[in-house]
């Protein structure tokens, strides 16, 4: 597989992993959102201002407020991360 099949192979296998801990096995649920950015985000987490980061987070993608984060809101979310820290490099190197 190509380096970008490889990634998008990871998005899936780290979603699909957390969701199916719990409850529905094509969502996460706050606990399992949470079980996944401790596990695969801990900078983010360590960073987390508030005691519910995580929770106004999930609110913060939850597009179609049902209360759980479906692959569509966390491939935003991956993508919206992506961007930030494309940014911050590309700052990084005007320097």
């Amino acid at each position: 597989m190509s380096d970008l099949e490889t990634a998008m192979a990871l998005f899936i296998g780290v979603f699909d992993h957390f969701a199916c801990s719990e409850g529905k096995k094509d969502t996460l649920s706050k606990g399992e959102f949470k079980a996944l950015l401790e596990k695969e985000l801990p900078g983010l987490m360590k960073n987390a201002k508030g005691k519910d980061e995580c929770g106004q987070l999930l609110k913060d993608l939850d597009e179609n407020k049902d209360n759980e984060v479906d692959f569509k809101e966390f491939l935003i979310f991956i993508a919206a991360l992506t961007y930030l820290g494309h940014e911050r490099f590309q700052q990084t190197c005007k320097k």
